[in-house]
Parts: structure tokens; C-alpha cells; sequence
């Protein structure tokens, strides 16, 4: 009987000069698989192969500077104290990206390059919001191999064991006390997410942002029960952690989204381009095929 679950000696592998780390990879993999999936469905829409590469090119270092950039202002005593090595800010590899921070600024990048593509952007944001929970759920993988977002102690079979010797290993517990693995349950709860929205948008087509917002949805209400039983340290703000505010904070966004859009667009959606590029596109055709 597995009575524990427990953590990985390693985090990183050496090949000569280069480290590779495990969290970097998964990271990595999952911008892979989202893309993968997302031009997938993209060019099923009509856009042609590839264009999400260019779309990437803008949304991926946005994305990973927001998603930095947020984490490292919402835990300021992890990076500013006295004696502090400042350049720990950039060390991305350590572990340290908000999906939330990577969100604001990633929509901002692929804003740019669906406009660059002529695309509509909520066209792309729906095409694209399956990808972006199965590259949620991946990365959450590199969390266990750097031993990091763990929850409360529990005795589960699938408690995760921390060795004390740990820095992240709570102050004030004995050592040999398991934890809750609560970067598995979030993972788990993406991979449910990515399958529910694959087939509610097959069975109810969901267009004009809404799948995108129903994204938002079910992601942050499983990161607010989820984060509600971490124990790593975390701003307070009016008694909930900073990233259960912003579990609530995207629940309201992906609703909004969800209603406006269902009384502004009633009919079905008849292209995936911008009135300018389909008139473009129109243009071109020779006369016989018109």
C-alpha cells in the first residue's frame, strides 16, 4: 500500500557546460503541446498552418515576463531584503510565474500578433484557450520536482513528502510530516478543465470570447479552493491570499466576458478574420470562383 508520495532527489540535469532544468522543460512542454493544439484548432477556423507560431512569437516572453514580473511583486520578501541578490529576480528557472500575471500581459502580446495576423482576437482567444490550461497543467509538473507549492499536512496515500532539509519545508513542523501536492490537484483539475471545455465548445460552439471566458471560470474557481489550503508564503490582503483575490477577480472577468458577449453576438460566427482581411482575401479570388 503507498502510504506517501515522495519528491524527487533532482531538479535538473547536466549535459556538459548546460543545465537543464526540470521546471524550465515542463514550462517549455506545455508552450509546445499548447501551441501544437491551438494551430490545430486555429487552422480549422480557416486561419492557415502556423499562424499561432507568429501569434506565440508575441504572447510567450510577454507572457513569461508578466507571469514573473506578478510573481515577484506579490512575495517582495522573497526577493527584497537586506543582502538580497537582486539578479534572483530573473532566475525563472528556480520556479516563481503567476498564470494570472502571465495572462494580463500575455493577452497584451497576442493582442499584437492576432492584429498582425488580421485576426479577430476573440476568435483566436477561444481557439487558443484549451492549449493555454493543458500548458497550465504541464508546467505544474516542474512545481514537484522543485518541491515547491505544497498545502496543508495530511496522511492521504497521496501525500507528498518534503524532506525537512527543504527551505520551503515549513518552520515549526517536525520533520517526516507529508503534504498535500497541491500543484498535482491543479493539474489534475486543468486536465479536467481542458477535456469539459473540448467538448462543451464541440456540442455548443462557443464563440465570440466565450470560451474563452468559461476558461477563466472553471481554471480560477479550482485555483481558489486549491490555493486556499497552500501553506507556502503569500500576501495577505483583507484575510485571502493575494491569489485567491485573483481566482475571484478572474471568476468575474470570464462571466462578464460569457454575458456581454452572449447579448452583443446572437447568430454564429462567420469568420475568424478582420472585415478588412476578408475583404482582402475576397479581392484575390479570380472572377470564376466568386
Amino acid at each position: 500500500m503507498i502510504s506517501s508520495i515522495p519528491s524527487p532527489e533532482i531538479s535538473y540535469i547536466d549535459l556538459g557546460p548546460l543545465r537543464l532544468h526540470f521546471y524550465a522543460l515542463f514550462i517549455l512542454t506545455g508552450i509546445i503541446l499548447a501551441v501544437i493544439l491551438s494551430d490545430h484548432r486555429l487552422h480549422k477556423r480557416g486561419a492557415e498552418r502556423g499562424t499561432i507560431l507568429d501569434i506565440a512569437l508575441w504572447a510567450v516572453p510577454f507572457g513569461i515576463l508578466g507571469g514573473r514580473l506578478f510573481h515577484v511583486f506579490t512575495h517582495p520578501r522573497d526577493y527584497f531584503y537586506e543582502g538580497a541578490d537582486l539578479l534572483a529576480i530573473f532566475y525563472v528557472w528556480e520556479g516563481g510565474l503567476a498564470i494570472y500575471g502571465a495572462l494580463l500581459l500575455g493577452a497584451l502580446g497576442a493582442y499584437i500578433g492576432v492584429r498582425q495576423a488580421g485576426l479577430k482576437f476573440w476568435s483566436v482567444a477561444d481557439a487558443i484557450a484549451p492549449g493555454l490550461l493543458l500548458a497550465q497543467a504541464i508546467g505544474r509538473w516542474g512545481n514537484y520536482f522543485n518541491q515547491e507549492l505544497f498545502g496543508l499536512p495530511t496522511d492521504l496515500p497521496w501525500a507528498l513528502e518534503i524532506p525537512a532539509s527543504n527551505p520551503a519545508y515549513p518552520e515549526g513542523f517536525p520533520a517526516g510530516v507529508t503534504f498535500h501536492p497541491t500543484f498535482a490537484y491543479e493539474m489534475v483539475w486543468s486536465l479536467t478543465g481542458v477535456l469539459l471545455l473540448l467538448i462543451l465548445d464541440r456540442r455548443l460552439n462557443l464563440r465570440f470570447g466565450r470560451l474563452f471566458g468559461l476558461y477563466l471560470v472553471i481554471y480560477s474557481t479550482g485555483r481558489a479552493w486549491i490555493e486556499a489550503i497552500r501553506i507556502d508564503p503569500s500576501e495577505i490582503v483583507l484575510g485571502l491570499r493575494i491569489n485567491i483575490w485573483s481566482a475571484i477577480v478572474g471568476v468575474v472577468i470570464g462571466l462578464t466576458i460569457i454575458i456581454v458577449q452572449h447579448y452583443r453576438h446572437r447568430g454564429v460566427e462567420a469568420s475568424i478574420f478582420r472585415s478588412q482581411k476578408v475583404a482582402e482575401a475576397e479581392a484575390e479570388e479570380p472572377a470564376e470562383a466568386k
